[in-house]
């Protein structure tokens, strides 16, 4: 017999390709960093990384070294892309991004100096972004400490142990049109920019446009964007539209196999807590996914699955591996399809639905999807 696979996420590279193309329209005179962070937001970071390239990306982002060195060692060489890792603490492998032709972002004089010296060790130039806080108040230099960190480049880069190949900075609310801080940000960016060229720094590329920018804010795409979640075809924001808006398509779809379908009578307890009972005789289907397989449990009772032609609600707790749905008398057969989100094309819910329901970001609902859930690519 033909084993019915208990879950899957179908990763559809066709979509992936066409949602680069459709952002990169949008910033027809900048280059495109694929940002594949966190396995590339749950969909896997090889294919997606390798796809975005297929469609004219020239850049791969990623958060830590040990994602930009994977990249690299996967065999995407310098040639093909230009690597940019931003999320580096004390003792981290310099050398070894180095090596590798990796653009390592600086926010800090420890990381200035740590880089600095391993270039050194390396006998190789160091090709370094500096980071610029302009108000999100994460990682990135101050305005205040900003001139120090300037001066200090120049000298490293007058001793041939690095180039400052990029300046860059982070919106803090550009998923919300018109909030005050993004025009703020946007002065802030140019000012840190304007006195970093003033200096003598000459950087490639100078990018503060995330995913929301690069759909929002023409006058901030400067020389590269960075987009992240919309690459995956899915809006940063439903304030400023729905991804159908912008050309994009849901790169992830995913489904499970009902693995039971019983009867059982009025006022019967479901799942944990019994926080939903039945309110008459009714059929109950199992769907073998959890929070283990990274489901938020918030969603419990609220969570939506299409079964059958019809969307159903997620009755009582969502467990570590399966949750229950009351279909209401129905009698799908064990095997059949419960697809939980997707495109949206069948009737099925999307993962903004399951993000509003556990009361989150559909960036998260994609990007918590674990390692037990084989990811399945199709229009490779």
């Amino acid at each position: 017999m033909k084993e019915t696979p208990r879950v899957r996420a179908e990763i559809d590279l066709a979509a992936l390709r066409a949602n680069v193309r459709a952002l990169r329209a949008r910033a027809p005179r900048a280059e495109f960093m694929a940002v594949v962070k966190a396995d590339a937001y749950g969909h896997g970071m090889l294919p997606c990384a390798r796809a975005a390239l297929e469609a004219g990306a020239t850049w791969i982002g990623t958060a830590t070294p040990q994602e930009a060195l994977a990249v690299r060692g996967a065999g995407i060489g310098p040639d093909e892309a230009r690597v940019l890792c931003w999320l580096w603490t004390p003792g981290g492998p310099w050398r070894e991004a180095i090596e590798a032709d990796i653009e390592v972002s600086v926010s800090g004089m420890w990381a200035l100096r740590e880089v600095a010296d391993a270039a050194r060790e390396a006998r190789r130039t160091a090709r370094v972004q500096l980071k610029a806080d302009t108000g999100l108040g994460r990682n990135g230099c101050q305005p205040a400490d900003w001139p120090e960190l300037v001066e200090e480049c120049l000298k490293a880069e007058a001793e041939g142990v690095l180039r400052v190949t990029g300046i860059w900075s982070h919106y803090a609310c550009a998923d919300e049109p018109g909030h005050p801080s993004i025009a703020a940000q946007s002065e802030a960016f140019a000012q840190a920019v304007a006195y970093a060229e003033d200096a003598g720094l000459r950087p490639d590329v100078r990018h503060i446009a995330n995913s929301p920018a690069t759909l929002t804010l023409p006058d901030a795409q400067y020389d590269l964007v960075r987009p992240g979640i919309a690459m995956y075809g899915i809006s940063p924001s439903p304030e400023i539209g729905v991804p159908a808006d912008f050309g994009l398509r849901p790169v992830m779809t995913l489904t499970a196999s009902l693995a039971l379908v019983k009867h059982v009578p009025e006022g019967h307890g479901v799942s944990y807590g019994h926080h939903y009972a039945t309110p008459a005789d009714t059929t109950l289907g199992l769907v073998p996914v959890g929070y283990g397989d990274g489901l938020p449990r918030h969603a419990s009772g609220r969570a939506p699955v299409l079964i059958g032609g019809k969307v159903r609600t997620a009755a009582g707790r969502i467990a570590m591996d399966q949750f229950v749905v009351d279909l209401d008398g129905d009698e799908p057969a064990p095997g059949d399809e419960a697809v939980l989100f997707g495109p949206g094309d069948r009737g099925e819910p999307t993962a903004e639905d399951w993000a509003q329901a556990a009361e989150t970001i559909a960036y998260e609902i994609v990007t918590r999807i674990g390692s037990r859930v084989p990811r399945v690519y199709v229009n490779e």
